[in-house]
């Protein structure tokens, strides 16, 4: 177990919190255009701790959280022995995959339900070859380049109509600006589950050409 501690948080919300909560770190990030709820940024590479899973937007960031929430907390092998805690960043994202024929396994038969993959971003300090290798074999880490990213910032639980319309608008406010998306929907959250409805922070972000 690393002697280093860190204060956990969710990789897609805090910032909405009540000033008694504890804030989370989110990924290294520059704001380039803010209108009300709309941001566009600018996010640093990144390393994501993904898992796919199946269900209804609410059940999946669940059943996703889980799995993820065990690597984080100590459910890996450190590269050099023994286990490791990593702290948590916001916000936890979540996007709707494609069923991708592959020679093992074939997904297609999940295409009726449609599946998602929820990630959490990993502090950067870690890279791929000091991150701790998950025990859990669904649970993968994944590079992410730079990136341009539009954000709707709203609160609520997960909503599979509010994560739609809130994608259309984004998507309406970026066509009006003249910004090309690039990019499938994710939704972010922020937020623990024990908060208050009313207080969680959601996104919805889209990836943009520079």
């Amino acid at each position: 177990m690393s002697p280093i501690l860190k204060t956990a948080a969710l990789t897609l919300t805090l910032l909405a919190l009540p000033a008694t909560a504890h804030a989370a770190d989110e990924p290294p990030h520059t704001v380039v255009v803010e209108d009300g709820a709309i941001q566009v940024r600018d996010y640093a590479a990144m390393i994501l701790a993904e898992v796919e899973v199946s269900g209804d937007m609410g059940d999946a960031g669940n059943a996703g959280f889980r799995p993820l929430a065990g690597y984080i907390f100590g459910g890996n092998q450190a590269r050099a022995g023994g286990s490791d805690e990593i702290a948590m960043t916001a916000p936890v994202i979540q996007t709707q995959s494609e069923n991708i024929a592959m020679t093992t396994p074939v997904t297609q038969s999940m295409a009726g339900n449609g599946s998602w993959r929820v990630a959490f971003v990993m502090p950067p300090e870690w890279t791929m070859e000091t991150l701790p290798v998950p025990e859990d074999p669904n649970v993968t880490l994944t590079e992410r380049p730079a990136r341009r990213m539009a954000a709707i910032r709203f609160s609520g639980g997960p909503n599979d109509a509010r994560f739609a319309d809130k994608t259309a608008e984004l998507r309406a406010w970026l066509s009006a600006q003249g910004y090309e998306v690039i990019g499938e929907p994710v939704y972010a959250r922020y937020d623990p589950p024990w908060i208050p409805t009313f207080f969680r922070r959601n996104e919805v972000m889209l990836e943009v050409a520079r």
